[in-house]
């Protein structure tokens, strides 16, 4: 019995790596993305999950690639230190996107497959509208990708699957609620809540707490008294005031604006609704959030999905449909493992956009990622759009959940991007590049390079040592690359590096990865950008004037008046979640550089109470026409 002990003692510990890696044979020209796929032979994922140290019992294997982790590990590795966190974000980028999932990848692969130390990559898994739309994937790209690429771009382990059916419960449960108040009497409603079973009647938890918050503490059914059933029984929502939409993966205009009510048996409730994608849900940004299945639980029952005829918010945990919720998210909390081209790891969880949500992946993934690699291992995640949208919000708003300090921010720079803001031509999606940027020039690059100081300047701003990513283009001089890295020194950052991944795999990212290792060890002094105690205005004041270079703010009267509302409903100490048009520092995308001496205008102010952010809407940015240039795919 002892020796058992001892060698059940024995498992639960922190386990070496024992990892095998892939080997690449890089071709030129580099083949497409999917060939490169292809062309490589995946470890089987159990195999994998065993080289990194996890224990059977803490995997649940999807296929040969796939696994989902459970979060007991969490508790098994409480003890173990935590490795090094890295954060890979961006300067202001060109509609094509300038490379960050794709460094992130190659910087792990250089890290673990090069450098032999242990590494994690944390990535966000694409939404199926972008896929099957002008961007595509987001498996990384050349030599540096997650594989499959095929089971990682699409449906993954049913996340996104699991967000849809919950928010769609939701949305369900919203109208049959106002079609049975509509249509019933206090009495008959009170039955259809807490029926009899068995002869017998009893308050469910869920509603014990609805009674309490409504100031009725009895705990029998048949002692409420008249007014004490209608208002347990009627939650009076109004109808102009649901916020909560049906959403669906799928980049389908014709939902964009629908009629909801109009069948013979939904008695006359009609009323305009939309559908959002299915990653724009707060049951979304949620997910990235949560730090436990509890801590879910209890978000998605702050979910706010309307006001009363009184003005007081509506919440899901009110419909009584949070634990319903909670068990359709039940397998989603859990983050999923795949492997890079090099056969290193990965952790795909979670996929909220940059603009109305945070744009990171998730939390419990990262913490996860932080015990298995050990002391001296990396974690690296991304953060979406530029620095001063993603990293902005994973430090003001993701460090705030997760209590996590990261060591290091690698910022990914092109030349392209940096030509653009420097004066060159329009870069359009699906377009030729025009000739300045398939040819050396030298004056734009260096003129472009403002965004990249500013970029620097506002990663500073939270006291985090700066690496700057030159992601290499085949059409970049040696010239033009050299210059980007001299500007970037001399603008502050600890060292500037370029890199060349998408043609060489992890080998042509051991210079960043070697940077990043040092830039590591330099001792941080992390600051959040505002304190949570501030009112709600000057948060977003600060927000703009810092990281956006705005002169001031301006908010329309709608704006106010809802920040006037969520101040009174008690939510005026939750951090700011920016919806702006990641095309510009500024509200106005054709804006490039360093725009100056703006007023930033909030046409209106919204809040995702169960995630625990306040967004407001930049200039035109809405969350219901994706046409809109300063719009990214919210709805479609």
């Amino acid at each position: 019995m002892v020796k058992t002990t001892e060698r059940w003692i024995q498992s639960q510990q922190y386990r070496k790596w024992d990892l095998r890696c892939l080997k690449l044979q890089p071709l030129s020209p580099v083949p497409s993305d999917i060939e490169i796929s292809r062309a490589q032979s995946p470890k089987a994922v159990d195999v994998l999950a065993k080289e990194i140290g996890l224990l059977t019992d803490e995997i649940e294997i999807y296929g040969q690639t796939k696994a989902k982790v459970r979060l007991s590990l969490l508790e098994r590795l409480k003890d173990q230190p935590d490795g090094k966190y890295v954060l890979v974000a961006g300067i202001t980028p060109t509609p094509l996107g300038e490379g960050k999932s794709t460094v992130t990848i190659g910087l792990v692969q250089a890290l673990t497959a090069h450098l032999s130390i242990n590494s994690f990559a944390c990535l966000r898994q694409p939404s199926q509208g972008p896929t099957f739309g002008v961007k595509g994937g987001a498996a990384g790209g050349g030599y540096a990708q997650v594989i499959p690429m095929e089971e990682f771009n699409l449906h993954l382990t049913g996340d996104i699957h699991a967000i849809t059916a919950a928010n769609n419960l939701l949305a369900a449960a919203i109208d049959a609620r106002i079609l049975h108040e509509n249509t019933q009497s206090d009495k008959a409603l009170y039955n259809r809540l807490v029926p009899a079973v068995n002869g017998v009647r009893g308050f469910s938890a869920i509603q014990l707490a609805r009674l309490r918050r409504l100031g009725i503490y009895k705990t029998d059914p048949d002692t409420l008294t008249e007014e004490e059933v209608r208002k347990f029984a009627r939650l009076d929502i109004d109808p102009s005031t649901i916020t909560w939409q049906r959403v669906v993966d799928t980049n389908d205009r014709f939902l964009r604006k629908i009629t909801v009510g109009q069948a013979n048996t939904e008695k006359g409730f009609i009323r305009q609704a939309q559908f959002d994608i299915a990653v724009a849900s707060e049951i979304m940004a949620i997910l990235a959030l949560t730090t436990s299945l509890q801590d879910m639980k209890e978000r998605l029952g702050k979910m706010v999905v309307a006001n009363d005829k009184k003005g007081e918010p509506v919440t899901a945990e009110d419909l009584g449909v949070t634990g319903a919720l909670a068990v359709l998210m039940k397998d989603a909390i859990k983050p999923t493992l795949m492997q890079t081209l090099e056969g290193t790891p990965v952790f795909v969880h979670a996929g909220p956009f940059a603009n109305i949500a945070h744009g990171n992946s998730s939390v419990l993934a990262d913490k996860i990622a932080l015990k298995l690699v050990g002391e001296k291992g990396f974690v690296v995640t991304e953060a979406g759009f530029g620095a001063d949208i993603g990293m902005e919000k994973f430090f003001n708003i993701k460090c705030r959940a997760s209590g996590l300090v990261p060591s290091v921010v690698v910022l990914v720079a092109t030349v392209r991007a940096l030509k653009m803001h420097g004066g060159g031509p329009n870069v359009t999606a699906g377009a030729p590049l025009k000739k300045e940027y398939t040819e050396e020039n030298l004056q734009l690059v260096a003129g472009g390079c403002c965004n990249l100081q500013k970029q620097i300047q506002i990663a500073q701003l939270f006291g985090v040592p700066v690496v700057v990513a030159v992601n290499i283009f085949k059409t970049d001089s040696a010239a033009e690359v050299d210059l980007v890295c001299k500007i970037a020194k001399q603008s502050g950052a600890f060292d500037a590096v370029p890199c060349n991944h998408w043609s060489a795999g992890g080998g042509g990212a051991v210079k960043l990865a070697q940077a990043v290792e040092e830039a590591a060890r330099q001792k941080t002094s992390f600051k959040y950008l505002y304190s949570l105690e501030l009112p709600i205005v000057e948060k977003i004041r600060i927000i703009a004037q810092k990281v956006y270079g705005a002169q001031d703010i301006e908010l329309s009267p709608a704006a106010q008046s809802q920040v006037d509302r969520y101040t009174q409903q008690g939510f005026g100490n939750l951090p700011i979640c920016m919806a702006k048009t990641h095309l510009s520092l500024s509200h106005q995308p054709e804006r490039k550089g360093v725009p100056t001496g703006f007023i930033l205008p909030i046409s209106d102010v919204r809040a995702s109470i169960g995630a625990g952010f306040i967004y407001p809407l930049v200039g035109t940015v809405s969350i219901s026409n994706c046409r809109s240039s300063s719009t990214f795919f919210l709805l479609f």
